[in-house]
C-alpha cells in the first residue's frame, strides 16, 4: 500500500505554552510539526494587553525562579525573569512583616526555621484535633470560616514558630517530587488543620500564601498540589517575566522553525490522522496533540472531563505617587477585602509603565464584588497605608475559567495518549500551574516520539492549504 501524503508529521491544536513546548521537543527530535491557533496571537491565557505604554497581565498567576528549567522549555533562553523581594510582606493588623525570605538572604536566619510548618503540611495525615477559637476550621468548596486570632506578635507567631517555619521550607525545597506526591491526600486546608501547626502560622502565613500560588481562596485544592506549590516557593522567589507574560510563550514560538505557527486558525475537528480548520479544510498528519486549554479540548475530544475552575481577576491602577514597598509581593493575612495579592510591578520590571508612572496589579480570587473597582481600591488603601482616591484604574480583567480546580483526589498525571495517533496536554492534565502544562507536554510529546517511531523517516512539512473564500 502507499503511503498517504501527509503534509506535516504532527499536528499541534493550541498556541499555548504546553503546545509551544511540546512543538519544540517534537522539532528538535527532526519531527515536522504544524501548530495552529485560533486567536491572532500565541500564548492563551499568558497574555499581555498594551494600553497607553503599560503592559497588563491578563491573569495575575505568580511565577517561581526555578520556573521553567531547562528540561521543560529549552527553547526558553530568552525572557529575563525578573524577582520580587526576598519573602513576600504579610499585611496583619494594620502592619506589614516580611516572611519567607529564603536561606542566603536578609532575614535568612528567621526565615530558615520557616519550613517546619510546610513540612508538617506534607507529612502524613493525623487526626483532626477538635476545633478551637484560634485553629481556622477545614473549610468546604465555596464556604467560609471566621478566624480568631491573638492580637499581639507578627503574624507568624514567636520566633520559635518562626524558625520553625523556615526550617521546614528549606526541607520541602529539597524533597523529591515523587515522595511528595506518594502522601496521602486531603483538601489543603484540612490538611493544614490536621497538622497541629501554630494557628499563627497557618492563617498568618500558609493560608495566604497558598490561597496566591493556588488561585484558591478556599483552599479545597490536594494537599499535594498544596506541597507541590509550597515546594516551588521554597526553591526560589516569585519572578515575573520581563515585558510582561506574553514574553514567555512569544520566545517559544520565536526558538521554531520558521513557519511552523500559525494564528487565527479554527480547527473544528481532529483525527488520528488529519484535522479539520474553518479555513484550510482538511490538513493530514500522522498524530494530532490538542493542546488548548480544558473546555476547548473536550470539544474537539469528546468524552474528556472538564474540570471546574478557579476565576481570577486582575486589578491594574497607575499613579504618580506609589506606595513604600519597594519590589515587595503583598499579602493580606486578614483577608479584610477582595484583594488577595498585590504589588508595585513597575518596581520588579520597570518596562511594564512609561517614565514617570508606577502600574500597581492586584489579583482578586473567588466571585467579584459587584463594583470591583471601588472595593479593590478600598481594600489598597488599607494594605499600601495610603490613599488611591487619585489613582487612575487601567483595566480590570477578569476570567471565568482561569485556573482548573485540583481537588483531591487529583491526579497529577491524567494520561495524554488517548489513541495511537491521538494526544492532549495542557494544564488541566498535570497541575494546573504553567510547570504542569510544561510537564504535560513533556510527556506528551515522548509518547508521540515513542509511537512515531525512533529513526523513521519523517516528512517534509507543507504550506497549509489555500485559505477558503469564506
Amino acid at each position: 500500500m502507499l503511503e498517504p501524503a501527509y503534509q506535516a508529521d504532527v499536528v499541534v491544536v493550541g498556541a499555548g505554552v504546553a503546545g509551544l513546548a511540546a512543538a519544540h521537543r517534537l522539532t528538535s527530535q527532526g519531527v515536522t510539526t504544524t501548530v495552529l491557533e485560533a486567536a491572532h496571537g500565541v500564548g492563551g491565557r499568558m497574555a499581555t494587553e498594551k494600553v497607553d505604554g503599560f503592559r497588563l497581565d491578563r491573569i495575575g498567576r505568580l511565577l517561581s525562579a526555578a520556573y521553567p528549567g531547562p528540561h521543560l522549555a529549552p527553547g526558553l533562553d530568552g525572557p529575563v525573569l525578573l524577582p520580587y523581594a526576598p519573602g513576600v510582606l504579610l499585611h496583619s493588623e494594620g502592619r506589614r512583616h516580611r516572611a519567607g525570605v529564603p536561606a542566603g538572604t536578609r532575614g535568612a536566619r528567621s526565615a530558615r526555621g520557616a519550613l517546619h510548618a510546610v513540612r508538617a503540611l506534607a507529612s502524613a495525615p493525623r487526626a483532626v484535633p477538635a476545633p478551637r477559637r484560634t485553629v481556622p476550621a477545614p473549610l468546604a468548596p465555596g464556604g467560609t470560616v471566621a478566624v480568631a486570632r491573638p492580637r499581639t506578635g507578627a503574624p507568624l507567631g514567636t520566633a520559635v514558630d518562626q524558625a520553625r517555619l523556615g526550617a521546614a521550607l528549606t526541607r520541602l525545597a529539597h524533597t523529591p517530587v515523587e515522595r511528595l506526591l506518594a502522601r496521602p491526600e486531603l483538601p489543603a486546608a484540612e490538611a493544614l488543620a490536621a497538622r497541629g501547626l501554630p494557628p499563627r502560622t497557618i492563617d498568618g502565613f500558609l493560608r495566604p500564601l497558598l490561597a496566591a500560588l493556588l488561585c484558591d481562596p478556599d483552599l479545597t485544592t490536594s494537599s499535594r498540589c498544596a506541597d507541590l506549590a509550597l515546594r516551588a516557593f521554597a526553591g526560589g522567589r516569585p519572578v515575573l517575566p520581563a515585558g510582561g507574560a506574553e514574553a514567555v510563550p512569544e520566545m517559544l514560538a520565536r526558538s521554531l522553525p520558521p513557519g511552523t505557527v500559525h494564528t487565527g486558525v479554527r480547527v473544528t475537528s481532529v483525527a488520528t490522522n488529519s484535522v479539520t480548520t474553518a479555513e484550510h479544510g482538511v490538513i493530514r498528519c500522522r498524530a494530532v496533540l490538542v493542546a488548548t486549554d480544558a473546555r476547548a479540548a473536550a470539544e474537539l475530544l469528546p468524552g474528556l472531563r472538564v474540570p471546574d475552575f478557579h476565576p481570577v481577576t486582575v486589578v491594574h491602577h497607575t499613579t504618580d505617587d506609589p506606595p513604600a514597598t519597594g519590589a515587595s509581593l503583598l499579602l493580606d493575612a486578614d483577608r479584610g477585602g477582595p484583594v488577595a495579592h498585590t504589588a508595585v510591578v513597575s518596581r520588579v520590571d520597570p518596562s511594564r509603565a512609561p517614565a514617570g508612572r508606577a502600574l500597581v496589579s492586584s489579583t482578586v480570587l473567588g466571585p467579584v464584588p459587584s463594583d470591583v473597582d471601588a472595593a479593590v481600591r478600598i481594600h489598597l488603601s488599607r494594605l499600601y497605608g495610603t490613599s488611591t482616591a487619585r489613582w487612575e484604574t487601567l483595566a480590570v480583567h477578569h476570567a471565568a475559567e482561569a485556573v482548573p480546580a485540583m481537588r483531591p483526589p487529583h491526579d497529577p498525571h491524567r494520561p495524554v495518549r488517548l489513541l495511537a495517533g491521538l494526544y492532549v496536554c495542557g494544564d488541566h492534565r498535570d497541575t494546573s500551574t504553567v510547570q504542569g502544562a510544561l510537564h504535560s507536554a513533556e510527556r506528551a510529546s515522548a509518547a508521540i516520539l515513542a509511537d512515531l517511531g525512533a529513526g523513521r523517516p519523517m516528512h517534509t512539512a507543507e504550506p497549509l492549504p489555500a485559505a477558503s473564500a469564506a
